[in-house]
């Protein structure tokens, strides 16, 4: 099943499900108990939005090994973990600024889980209870900033440098799917999920080791090799087999 959130015509937020092109609305909570309503809204008449608004958004470093060359870097024997903020977080179609503070600006597509259920020190067999679903993200990235800060909070935080979407898909597999991103219609990374240094299920039992991981929480499982620069006017589309895609354009701070 497909979740979303989306915006009518009178700026109304919902919280919804897709059917092939149609929306239906949702009453109650995706994370508790929620009843679907019939899909008879036309995707076209609503505007999609981010499919979660999560109170942290927890990112794996480095889990390609091709990534991880590319940068020069070791692949890591544990999980290298880092943050975005939720206030850096747009939807489908919203627009990618570029800051002042940086002349590096590129893209880094992923596989992002949203977790379902509240967990601590969650075993391994246990990890999918936890998990809601799984949408696309693209961890953007101020690189010049992020080689010359100690830490990563700038060059990842800015507002607006984490996409996601286009919905989250309830029935998905992680294990091989291919992720593909494109600027400007030109492939720039294509791996499978299953190049990953760490597994879902492995990030998510190592990362509840060390935080309780909340209802929408969002969790970024790392890029494959191919990251490049995003300039002004630039569209930038990420495609997950298996979900969809995710689609930004890329506009100058204004």
């Amino acid at each position: 099943m497909r979740l979303i959130r989306y915006q009518t015509s009178d700026h109304e937020k919902h919280i919804g499900w897709m059917l092939d092109d149609k929306v239906g609305p949702i009453r109650g909570d995706v994370f508790d108990g929620y009843q679907r309503e019939e899909a008879t809204i036309p995707l076209e008449l609503v505007r999609l939005l981010s499919p979660v608004q999560p109170s942290k958004i927890i990112a794996v470093a480095r889990n390609y090994a091709a990534h991880a060359a590319e940068n020069n870097a070791e692949v890591p024997e544990i999980p290298v973990l880092f943050f975005k903020p939720p206030s850096a977080v747009i939807g489908p179609g919203e627009a990618i600024r570029i800051p002042p503070q940086t002349q590096q600006m590129e893209h880094e597509a992923g596989l992002a889980v949203v977790i379902g259920k509240e967990g601590r020190w969650i075993d391994l067999d246990k990890v999918n209870e936890h998990i809601l679903g799984y949408t696309i993200a693209n961890d953007v990235t101020a690189r010049d900033l992020q080689h010359s800060d100690l830490l990563w909070t700038r060059a990842k935080g800015f507002d607006t440098f984490a996409p996601l979407g286009p919905w989250i898909e309830t029935n998905f597999d992680p294990t091989d799917a291919m992720i593909t991103c494109y600027v400007n219609g030109v492939m720039r990374q294509m791996a499978s999920t299953r190049d990953m240094v760490f597994t879902v299920k492995k990030i998510i039992a190592f990362i509840s080791s060390v935080m309780t991981l909340c209802p929408g929480d969002v969790i970024l499982t790392g890029t494959p090799e191919g990251v490049g620069p995003l300039e002004d006017g630039d569209e930038v589309a990420i495609k997950i087999e298996g979900i969809g895609t995710l689609t930004n354009a890329v506009k100058a701070l204004e």
